[in-house]
């Protein structure tokens, strides 16, 4: 099984955000920034890991909108 899934989030910092959370971009996850927007798309091969990288993802964001 293959899942994909696409955040966007709209931030007054976007490109802070997006840098802040640019070291998490690899094979299963790219982040970037569209119109003030911070847009991440994520994939996996379970539903399982989908819901880890996802949760992972929220918390790193959290924490970067704050640092922002």
């Amino acid at each position: 099984m293959h899942v994909e899934a696409k955040i966007m989030s709209a931030h007054v910092h976007a490109d802070c955000v997006a840098l802040a959370l640019s070291p998490d971009n690899g094979e299963f996850m790219t982040v970037e920034v569209l119109g003030g927007r911070v847009v991440a798309k994520i994939s996996g091969g379970s539903l399982r890991s989908m819901i880890a990288t996802v949760d992972d993802y929220l918390m790193n964001l959290s924490v970067s909108e704050r640092l922002c």
